[in-house]
């Protein structure tokens, strides 16, 4: 399709201003060939699809940062292509994660929670002496560890109860545990 370069920088201007029309042009007149060089890439339509569509939004949202020395479609083009290469990157990344040597080790140390009977007769033992040991610690501390092992309540119930944000939460836990493990080593 032959595409008008008047008419096209005119919709530019407009999209620069905001104008919804213009922008509709613009997908219209562009949307094959950024599908189209996705999908060489990639060879999935979907993910063609889907990285059309963050192109378009990306672009639309620095449309005022295009400089018209350049090809709109070139323009266009290059930021489809590093939508693709950030998408690459944060797939890689996920996968070596979630694959790495030392997660699957970590992996095969997964404890069996539940408790044998001598687990128990242990449990209820050490559980009087660690409730004098969490009574050495300051009231704030002594809460959050009852509120998240007692009561076992996840991070966000316990930042609605205490309502303090998620962070401080997950903060005062930290040190609430580290001071306990303190007296817990002294004693």
């Amino acid at each position: 399709m032959e595409i008008n370069n008047n008419i096209l920088k005119v919709n530019i201007s407009k999209a620069k201003s905001g104008n919804q029309s213009a922008f509709k042009y613009l997908l219209d007149t562009f949307w094959s060939s950024v599908y189209n060089y996705q999908l060489k890439r990639t060879k999935s339509e979907n993910e063609a699809e889907d990285i059309t569509i963050q192109t378009f939004s990306k672009a639309f949202d620095k449309i005022d940062t295009y400089n018209e020395k350049y090809t709109f479609k070139t323009w266009i083009i290059t930021i489809s292509k590093n939508v693709h290469i950030d998408l690459i990157r944060k797939k890689n990344i996920s996968i070596t994660a979630d694959t790495s040597k030392e997660q699957e080790e970590k992996a095969y140390l997964v404890i069996d929670e539940s408790p044998s009977p001598e687990d128990k007769i242990i449990t209820e033992q050490n559980l009087a002496k660690l409730l004098r040991d969490i009574k050495q610690l300051k009231p704030k501390y002594q809460e959050i560890i009852q509120l998240r092992y007692f009561q076992e309540l996840s991070y966000k119930e316990i930042s609605e109860q205490i309502n303090e944000p998620m962070n401080n939460v997950k903060v005062k836990l930290l040190r609430a545990k580290k001071l306990l493990s303190e007296i817990i080593r002294k004693s």
